[in-house]
């Protein structure tokens, strides 16, 4: 184990780096409670093959680094393994990184049990200083170290136990989009909060929460979201885009079933003869649910669905698994029937159709002021500043909808009080 707390030791760790055919790097946070944006760098174990450093930034124990010095690890050549991408990045600057959770839950299903803070002693002084808010600065690093050496050593058995290539565009894709997202933050009246995306989920959909907050199911009806502001003051608005029955449409593309310009709902409506409320209502209900034979033979989407629905369980019947169609990841498990394995399917195909729109968002976005603040599931908020204006939300409209899944569009204030704005551009 060696300390390197200056230049010439650090010119020493990249004769090592440049060398090194592993690298796995667990960055330690100031503070473990805050979102990594929020807080700072304590220090990182880095382990190259079985050399293992310590490579302290703010810590008691040693002579500190600067931070931009870790910029020199940015080597495409060279990919860094991390427990938890997003963290790293947020805490490092670092973006050669794969999740090596990602790996675990991509060939498994779940994430690792790993756990940075589960040491006994380390777990006693969070405990004990608990209104601290930099803590593992005060706790001795040595005190870390076999604990992290433990955990680095069952990263390398996972690194070596799966292939890393079937990850890596996903791993790309996925992190740095909600790293993007993460990193932009929401204002509120009360300050700028930040999210935090888990895709470690039984069907890929990630969940949002973080800070005593849901922000994947934030309500609509208790006035809670009109503390979220624009972070321009007067010249800022926040805009919405939601997908117009977004998992009809996908599947509508999967079954080879063309719906008109008009609404969805407004279609089922027309054939079913009942209200837009009540077909909205009954569309879903069929899609996620049991499909009736009547329905199927007289109404032509829904037997397509049932057909697409039958065939992707006599696929999994025959291989025990399905692969989702953008990033071929697996869908496993013991406990599927017909219904249940196609909405998993529909929310990954979801998922990972938005991970695509996504990609493309950002790259867009490069050129603005404003900012994508929040995505969930099928709909997108933006903090707009109005020198951007009806050019960005033209954009975006265009890059969301790609020719072929309508958006409606609404601004405001704040995110409680929104008014459609979709007719007008």
């Amino acid at each position: 184990m060696k300390f390197i707390e200056n230049s010439s030791e650090f010119n020493a760790l990249l004769y090592d780096y440049e060398s090194a055919d592993e690298i796995i790097a667990i960055p330690i946070p100031i503070d473990h409670k805050k979102h990594p944006i929020e807080t700072k760098l304590s220090f990182v174990f880095l382990m190259l093959d079985s050399k293992c450093y310590i490579l302290p930034f703010n810590h008691t124990d040693a002579l500190c680094l600067n931070i931009g010095d870790l910029g020199i690890l940015n080597r495409k050549d060279k990919p860094i393994y991390t427990l938890d991408k997003k963290q790293t990045y947020h805490l490092t600057g670092l973006n050669n990184l794969i999740d090596v959770n990602l790996l675990n839950y991509w060939n498994t299903g779940d994430k690792t049990k790993l756990d940075l803070h589960s040491n006994d002693i380390i777990r006693h002084y969070h405990m004990k200083h608990y209104e601290k808010t930099d803590i593992n600065t005060s706790i001795p690093i040595m005190t870390f170290t076999s604990h992290l050496y433990k955990i680095a050593t069952e990263m390398q058995v996972i690194v070596s136990k799966y292939p890393t290539p079937d990850i890596l565009t996903y791993n790309n894709d996925m992190f740095d989009n909600f790293t993007y997202i993460e990193k932009n933050g929401l204002q509120t009246t009360d300050g700028v909060v930040y999210s935090e995306y888990n895709p470690f989920t039984a069907t890929g959909r990630p969940s949002n929460r973080f800070g005593g907050i849901n922000f994947a199911a934030l309500n609509k009806s208790d006035g809670s979201r009109a503390k979220f502001i624009s972070r321009f003051g007067g010249k800022g608005k926040l805009v919405e885009f939601d997908y117009d029955a977004y998992h009809l449409r996908l599947i509508a593309d999967k079954v080879g079933y063309k719906f008109s310009d008009e609404s969805v709902h407004q279609h089922f409506a027309d054939l079913f003869d009942i209200t837009y409320k009540e077909a909205k209502t009954l569309s879903f209900q069929y899609l996620y649910g049991f499909i009736p034979d009547e329905i199927a033979e007289n109404i032509e989407y829904f037997g397509k669905v049932k057909e697409f629905t039958d065939k992707l369980w006599q696929l999994y019947k025959q291989e025990n698994f399905i692969k989702s169609d953008i990033y071929s990841r697996e869908i496993r498990g013991n406990n599927f029937n017909a219904n249940k394995l196609f909405n998993y399917y529909i929310q990954l195909l979801e998922t990972e159709s938005n991970v695509l729109v996504i990609k493309d968002v950002r790259k867009l976005m490069r050129k603005y002021k404003s900012k994508l603040v929040l995505y969930s599931y099928d709909s997108f908020l933006f903090d707009m500043h109005i020198d951007d204006g009806l050019p960005l939300l033209t954009e975006i409209k265009e890059v969301l909808e790609r020719g072929k899944y309508p958006v409606k569009a609404a601004w405001g204030n704040n995110y409680d009080e929104l008014a459609d704005i979709t007719e007008k551009f």
